[in-house]
């Protein structure tokens, strides 16, 4: 699941060096793979950094994010990362691919150990399919039940009704899940799981006859997978919405994204039915990463290249990401104004293979004012 960002990264790297690289330089991605463990990552870390000797890390998706320390130790710029844990919201020298307000000073994470999140999302469904209540599903288990809260407090910030759902991780009930959210009528489900909880909760909401106005997944679960994973559950399926910073990787409409996909099937064509968002936001880190050192001209340096990323005009990897930068702020106080992208699964007609359709006009222009909720990693 998280290797989706470095193919993005791997298709980027090969089409700019097909194209003559960076200043007649070619650009060498170096990949190592950690395991999803703390362990594994600081032995990545040490390997890349003092054995490889890489200039700097683009596009990561570390579930641990154990090496950090060291990398922002060696002041080796990390670019385009995916903010899975807190590491790019508390060390100097990472940059996550959704930008960060916070100090990133090396010591507390966030604002003094405490991070925000804003209600966009919230406010977003209520408008378009003017929902009023909400199920949240989740393990029970500690990181999941952490999420479920924040979903909850969101959620409850602008005024919804909220069912919370607690299932066991190894044996998951979700008939009674399915049974609860038809005796709530809660419009919307939210959840707090993997894709393999997300497939089986769809199966048993379709097999109750159980219909939400949107099953809201996350960025991480956007992908061409749904296809397969929700083969058994076509009902659920289409009720499927995911919600992201950057564009949709199917909106061709958009030549960023164009190029993407050019790229993918160029070189990865074997990932036509893996294709995600992930990916397409590797691309875009890649992309960051490439206008930074190209800023430098000849003279290469990671210190140019931190100047470029903590410019304080926002980036948006061509389009590809909502505008976004690293300029440290004061810890939010009040309402503050959020954009969102958001696309529907949709079963194509007469058999074709459907795929996601965005749902509004412009990422850049659908936009709230609304909460920062503060709350502890």
């Amino acid at each position: 699941m998280f290797s989706g960002p470095r193919y993005g990264a791997q298709a980027f790297f090969q089409a700019l060096n097909d194209h003559g690289g960076l200043h007649g330089r070619t650009v060498k991605l170096v990949t190592c793979d950690d395991g999803g463990s703390g362990i594994g990552n600081q032995d990545c870390v040490h390997r890349l950094i003092d054995q490889s000797h890489v200039f700097a890390f683009v596009s990561g998706s570390v579930l641990d994010y154990a090496g950090a320390p060291y990398v922002s130790g060696k002041a080796v710029p990390d670019v385009g990362g995916q903010p899975i844990g807190t590491a790019y919201d508390r060390w100097p020298h990472l940059y996550g691919v959704y930008g960060s307000g916070a100090p990133r000073d090396g010591h507390a994470v966030g604002w003094n150990g405490t991070l925000y999140q804003s209600t966009e999302v919230f406010r977003f469904f209520k408008e378009r399919l003017g929902a009023t209540s909400a199920a949240v599903v989740a393990y029970n288990q500690a990181d999941s039940a952490r999420y479920a809260a924040q979903l909850r407090a969101g959620l409850e910030a602008e005024g919804y009704r909220v069912l919370m759902q607690t299932v066991d991780f190894a044996l998951p009930n979700f008939q009674a899940v399915a049974a609860a959210v038809r005796a709530d009528g809660s419009q919307l489900l939210f959840d707090a799981m993997d894709t393999r909880g997300n497939a089986a909760l769809c199966r048993a909401l379709d097999e109750a006859g159980v219909r939400v106005a949107a099953k809201v997944t996350n960025v991480q679960n956007w992908s061409q997978a749904v296809r397969t994973d929700y083969q058994s559950s076509p009902t659920c399926r289409n009720a499927l919405w995911a919600t992201s910073s950057s564009l949709n990787y199917e909106d061709v409409r958009f030549p960023a994204v164009g190029a993407f996909r050019a790229a993918m099937a160029q070189y990865y064509p074997d990932r036509e039915p893996l294709l995600s968002a992930w990916e397409l936001e590797g691309w875009a880190g890649a992309q960051w990463l490439t206008d930074a050192m190209d800023s430098c001209g000849a003279e290469l340096t990671r210190a140019c290249v931190e100047r470029f990323m903590n410019r304080p005009e926002p980036y948006d990897a061509h389009g590809l990401l909502l505008p976004a930068s690293f300029v440290p702020r004061p810890a939010p106080t009040g309402p503050t104004r959020a954009c969102l992208n958001a696309a529907r699964w949709q079963d194509a007609a007469e058999g074709g293979l459907g795929g996601w359709v965005t749902q509004v006009e412009s990422m850049t222009t659908t936009c709230f004012d609304v909460p920062q909720l503060p709350y502890k990693p």
